[in-house]
């Protein structure tokens, strides 16, 4: 059972939410490839993936890699706006906006209107 579980973390790559903060933020890669001995990286670090946050041995692995199936999913999952507490209530139907206490309150009296 140990070598299950020792596999299901081997090749864990970062998540969504790092990545992109690593897009954002040259400081927060920065510290992230900071965290790493060059020594111990293939390529001894020089040729890395932001996207996928991979490192590569040399560049003709990395140039093939951002041609694969792979990375370009990453990217367009990358792209893609993150879900949201606002968005999972708006999908239920619970949805921040009043719109049905605006309508009440803005309704226009029919009563009024029929005794004139």
């Amino acid at each position: 059972m140990g070598s299950i579980r020792r596999s299901k973390t081997k090749r864990r790559t970062r998540d969504f939410d790092q990545v992109k903060a690593d897009l954002k933020s040259p400081k927060h890669l920065a510290q992230h490839k900071g965290a790493k001995a060059s020594e111990d990286l293939p390529g001894l670090g020089a040729f890395y993936c932001i996207e996928c946050a991979k490192y590569f041995s040399d560049s003709h692995n990395l140039n093939e890699h951002r041609r694969g199936k792979n990375h370009k999913r990453r990217v367009r999952l990358l792209k893609e706006e993150a879900h949201t507490q606002k968005l999972a209530d708006a999908a239920v139907g619970l949805g921040t906006d009043d719109r049905r206490s605006q309508r009440i309150d803005h309704e226009p009296n029919t009563e009024a209107m029929e005794d004139v």
